[in-house]
């Protein structure tokens, strides 16, 4: 099977900073939101990689504005970190996946994001459409790969894993090279955990690179408030009975006597320190955030094996921290994490508190998923019955408004790093 080279799979960071959170969808003004903090601050713990989308609002602009500015320029070369944005879904109940439209939606993702290319482009929610479309979008984005150099590697992404899985099968039997990346949300989470049960081994076999796991909180279902409501209101596609099981759920972990026992926190650890094992199969051996300020982390300090890649939204700096703060404990329960505490100084009681942790984690995990019952593994309909596209020729629509960047946060300082996050790749 023939492979984009290098494979995406020796490059992309297993840690991603979403910005569907920079979107009225889960937010009530996305602009109010400090997205140049928000950007600043993970490229200063170490995060080098962050997935957009044109369906997502504003969040190409918010995200082109933050990384537009001195701070990233003087400190961030963009060989340093990876681009991921998405083609075809204009709006809600629109999808143009036509050759025409892929190349102008390539064009303005370039423009809003401020960059000369694009490391990866998705179709996006690849179910709402036929396979006939997927192949034509592929297709188009595999031949601007090629012709013109403004993006490297393709993939899809969308909610139905079988759905993921017959696509990505259909383009390796039909093209002889398979999809650098698959991307699913929702479906590895306390509540579901179809990717790796049902998707994994078919997704591998049909050669895909990378499968990032989006949206651990399945678009904010599982979270002691109940899901979020932005400026459209109720968007969330789940059913009330689930909703009344999670918050069954919910008031059982309130009650146990356990350091973080609010079922969001037990949620995220469980669903990042999960599948950077299992999700490994079709991972990453691109360098891991750090977590630490200024301090750089190298795969091959973990013994340079794949780890499973994940997606993390945040909406302010406080909740990236606190994302941060769980990422590093978990590096710190592999089994390289006490030599690297060590190394830096750190002692071995960080190593000692993540694996206690881990313990407490998975026994509420446990007890969550037994209050779910039945709806573990429960999925909703995507499209949901009766769905139509209203797309019915393309246009060029008017562009969104551009964003005034939010302040920068931090003080420019020196790079340090304990190893390089670039690779080298051409440069167009």
């Amino acid at each position: 099977m023939p492979q984009t080279s290098p494979p995406l799979s020796t490059l992309l960071p297993p840690l991603i900073c979403g910005t569907a959170t920079f979107n009225n969808q889960y937010n009530p003004d996305p602009y109010a939101l400090p997205t140049t903090a928000i950007v600043h601050e993970a490229l200063s713990l170490g995060v080098r990689a962050f997935d957009t989308s044109p369906y997502y609002g504003p969040a190409e602009d918010l995200l082109g504005a933050a990384l537009d500015t001195s701070f990233v320029r003087d400190n961030f070369p963009r060989r340093d970190y990876f681009l991921l944005t998405k083609v075809g879904r204009i709006s809600g109940d629109e999808f143009d996946y036509s050759a025409s439209w892929v190349r102008h939606s390539v064009q303005r993702s370039l423009e809003r994001l401020h960059t000369t290319y694009l490391d990866v482009v998705y179709c996006h929610d690849v179910e709402f459409v036929s396979p006939e479309e997927v192949f034509t979008a592929v297709t188009e984005l595999r031949k601007i790969r090629d012709e013109t150099g403004l993006l490297r590697y393709v993939g899809i992404s969308g909610y139905p894993v079988t759905t993921l899985c017959n696509l990505a099968e259909m383009i390796l039997e039909k093209t002889g090279e398979p999809l650098d990346a698959v991307m699913s949300y929702a479906n590895f989470t306390l509540q579901n955990t179809r990717l790796a049960s049902i998707a994994l081994p078919r997704l591998e076999a049909a050669g895909v690179s990378v499968v990032p796991n989006a949206s651990v909180l399945g678009m904010g279902l599982l979270r002691k408030t109940g899901v979020p409501i932005g400026a459209h209101g109720d968007f969330h596609p789940s059913p009330k009975e689930l909703r009344a099981a999670i918050q069954d759920a919910s008031d059982w972990s309130d009650t146990q006597n356990i350091k973080d026992n609010r079922i969001e926190k037990v949620a995220i650890r469980w669903a990042l320190e999960n599948w950077m094992r299992e999700g490994a199969r079709v991972g990453s051996r691109g360098d891991p955030a750090s977590g630490i300020p200024w301090q750089g982390e190298n795969i091959e300090r973990h013994g340079g094996t794949k780890l499973g890649v994940s997606v993390m939204g945040v909406s302010n700096t406080e909740e990236l921290q606190e994302t941060m703060r769980v990422w590093r404990s978990i590096l710190d329960g592999l089994e390289s994490g006490e030599q690297i505490a060590i190394d830096f100084g750190r002692g071995t009681d960080d190593r000692t508190g993540s694996l206690q942790r881990q313990k407490d984690v998975n026994f509420l995990a446990r007890g969550i998923r037994k209050i779910l019952g039945d709806w573990v593994d429960y999925t909703w309909a995507s499209p949901a019955p009766g769905f139509v596209n209203k797309r019915s020729a393309p246009d060029i629509p008017a562009p969104l408004p551009t964003p005034a960047a939010s302040p920068d946060h931090l003080p420019k300082k020196a790079l340090v790093r304990e190893g390089s996050h670039s690779r080298s790749m051409r440069q167009i």
